[in-house]
């Protein structure tokens, strides 16, 4: 285990009862917490950013359709009126599992008695080069709104230039996350953009989703899967079906096979895999970096660490990389620590697979429902299954106001898509166009991509 040197004193124990300590504010660590509550313990959650992030909508961001506080939520409200939890902004570097020491950045330290590990995934690019350099992610309220941002200074860049090409916006992925993302941008395109830039002809720019499959949302039913694709291809979307990504470039996305796409903007959903840093931490990973867990869902050689939600594989078979999973993993981690502090033996983990839903466009979504009835689901009917279930898992009313007030007047009403919520410029490469054309805008460091970092 990491048993890097650091200055700090570790901070805990100094009620004399045990410190439980939650690494990560997303739905497995909030879940943890929350069955915490009251338990006669210290709990501390800590996280990076101050706030929650609902990533379920951040593709609703990312296009307009919400502001950024209406899927954030803050970590001193949710910590502040539960008993005997507090919280802690700050970015973990390593785990001394020997001494129970969560090592952070700045030599704050924090001693535990028990730790649960849920700091969530990063983007795989799975060495293919200028992925990385090249292309935008969605896991983070900071990516969406670069998203956003790079995604109407295209449409502004290519309005100026009318001569030039208009541009064309690629998704890599067909999962859930890439066919959301490319039917929303299809949508805004048919919408907005037709309606508010006489300069374009909105059939000319274009939208592309690469999928190495040979078709979208592989979790889903064929049925499902077709009507997916269907409903894409009806808003003009371009799929790339069984065609793999070999090189991104600024301003373009080569296939396999020699294709060569032009991309103002590529937004990479491709895969995900556990933060680069946690191979540092000493603990066993497999695939994708998952850390290895026992059916309790303690940490593989360890009996003080847990791992849940997308960062953990339990008994080397990783769960879905989605909210249920997550929800589930913490809670029942959370519950065998209340186990331990009480002296009783741990229990087995077992997931309750409840069903999956992705929408592709207005009144349009597949719904795999499997608790508390099953069924299959497309159109309208999916689509309010979807939009009710999002709503309501947010954390807070306000969230949920405002969500459903701005979704309402994005999809139900049409006026809505034409005054989308918009931001700071960034540069957009343009097709045969010189970047010395146009000066590049100032960067804002709070939107630089994340990484080498858990929670």
């Amino acid at each position: 285990m990491s048993t890097t040197a650091t200055t700090g004193r570790p901070q805990g124990r100094t009620t004399g009862r045990p410190k439980v300590v939650v690494l990560g504010a997303g739905f497995a660590g909030l879940s943890a917490v929350r069955e915490l509550d009251g338990v006669d313990a210290d709990v501390l959650l800590v996280d990076k950013n101050a706030y929650n992030t609902f990533q379920p909508l951040l593709f609703q961001v990312s296009t307009g359709g919400l502001n950024p506080g209406d899927v954030t939520y803050s970590l001193r409200t949710f910590t502040g009126g539960r008993r005997r939890v507090g919280f802690r902004q700050g970015t973990a570097t390593g785990v001394d599992a020997e001494n129970k020491v969560l090592r952070m950045e700045g030599g704050d330290d924090v001693a535990y008695d028990y730790l649960i590990v849920s700091s969530g995934i990063a983007a795989n690019y799975f060495g293919i080069p200028g992925a990385e350099e090249h292309t935008l992610t969605m896991y983070t309220r900071n990516g969406a709104v670069e998203v956003r941002d790079r995604l109407m200074t295209a449409f502004e860049s290519a309005a100026k230039h009318t001569g030039g090409e208009p541009p064309c916006i690629v998704v890599v992925g067909g999962g859930a996350t890439g066919t959301e993302m490319a039917g929303a941008i299809a949508e805004l395109r048919n919408t907005y953009v037709a309606e508010n830039y006489p300069e374009l002809d909105p059939s000319r720019v274009r939208v592309v989703c690469i999928e190495m499959l040979d078709f979208v949302l592989a979790p889903f039913d064929d049925s499902l899967r077709q009507y997916a694709r269907r409903s894409l291809e009806q808003r003009g979307v371009e799929l790339r079906l069984g065609s793999a990504v070999a090189e991104v470039r600024e301003d373009a996305v080569l296939l396999k096979g020699g294709e060569e796409i032009p991309s103002a903007l590529t937004i990479w959903t491709s895969g995900v895999s556990a933060p680069k840093a946690l191979s540092e931490w000493g603990f066993p990973q497999g695939r994708g970096g998952r850390l290895q867990t026992d059916p309790d869902l303690r940490i593989q050689g360890s009996d003080a660490v847990f791992a849940v939600g997308d960062v953990g594989a339990v008994d080397g078979a990783p769960l879905p990389q989605l909210a249920q999973p997550a929800i589930q993993t913490g809670k029942h981690a959370a519950a065998n620590v209340k186990k331990l502090l009480a002296g009783q033996p741990t229990e087995a983990f077992s997931y309750s697979d409840k069903g999956t839903m992705a929408i592709v466009g207005r009144y349009s979504a597949v719904a795999d429902i499997k608790w508390p009835f099953k069924g299959k689901f497309t159109g309208a009917i999916g689509w309010l299954m979807w939009m009710g279930l999002h709503i309501t898992l947010l954390h807070s009313f306000r969230n949920r106001l405002a969500a459903l007030t701005n979704i309402a007047s994005h999809y139900v009403s049409r006026s809505g898509m034409q005054n989308v919520i918009v931001g700071e410029p960034r540069r957009v490469p343009q097709a045969g166009r010189s970047e010395s054309d146009e000066p590049e805008a100032e960067r804002d460091p709070q939107l630089e991509k994340q990484g080498g970092r858990a929670a």
